[in-house]
């Protein structure tokens, strides 16, 4: 009696000698591009013989073939691709359609809303102080979004209500706690590192016409 593909398959993936970091690797290479890749190409990016890449991109074509999958790794015009499997297209999209809008945030938005995860539990006076703007409407808006919510009111003259993040903000944002944010000092670091990538680019591109230290200005008049 003939054993089952599926037992076949695994069978060759246990008696196939693979190093399973290379082959978690080669397939994460094919998961983040969009065209397909040849064995050349992996071998040739991964500094590894190519004998080593066919027999892994051979098992990870089988291993997705199997029904449990959603995906599949396919060759594709000469190289090799990973998609969702035919079968489950309409599935997918009625699923699509079904999805929530995008979620978008205006920047006065994203500022209230950076000052209350830095500086929680906080008020409404204490935001428009930081910001310099009234902030009434972002704040409904951050709370119709369940970003942020109240966090009991501040001892305080008048008791203003405090605000604090939620766990959607973690969960949309992907943060295990508020303590994954990050620090000012790393915010200046990718300021400073912004800056100088300007910099170099300015120094890279050739002179506007009729600016400063353009061949144009430099001319003299006829």
């Amino acid at each position: 009696m003939e054993a089952p593909a599926a037992a076949t398959a695994n069978e060759a993936f246990e008696t196939r000698s693979v190093d399973p970091a290379l082959k978690a690797l080669i397939e994460a290479i094919i998961y983040v591009t969009d065209e397909p890749l040849s064995a050349a190409q992996i071998a040739e990016a991964l500094n590894v013989p190519l004998e080593t890449v066919a027999p892994i991109l051979a098992d990870l074509v089988a291993e997705y073939a199997q029904p449990s999958r959603g995906l599949s790794v396919r060759e594709v015009a000469g190289g090799y691709q990973m998609s969702t499997k035919p079968e489950h297209h309409e599935a997918i999209r009625a699923f699509v359609k079904n999805l929530k809008p995008a979620f978008k945030l205006s920047l006065a938005a994203l500022e209230t809303l950076a000052v209350i995860a830095y500086k929680q539990p906080i008020t409404a006076p204490e935001i428009m102080e930081i910001r310099g703007v009234q902030g009434a409407g972002v704040l409904k808006t951050l709370l119709d979004r369940k970003l942020i919510a109240t966090s009991g009111r501040k001892a305080v003259i008048g008791k203003p209500i405090l605000y604090k993040t939620t766990k959607d903000f973690l969960l949309q944002f992907g943060l295990k706690d508020v303590s994954e944010l990050p620090t000012l000092k790393e915010f200046e670091e990718l300021r400073r590192l912004a800056v100088s990538d300007e910099e170099v680019l300015g120094a890279d591109s050739p002179p506007v016409p009729g600016s400063p230290g353009s061949a144009e200005e430099a001319a003299p008049d006829a």
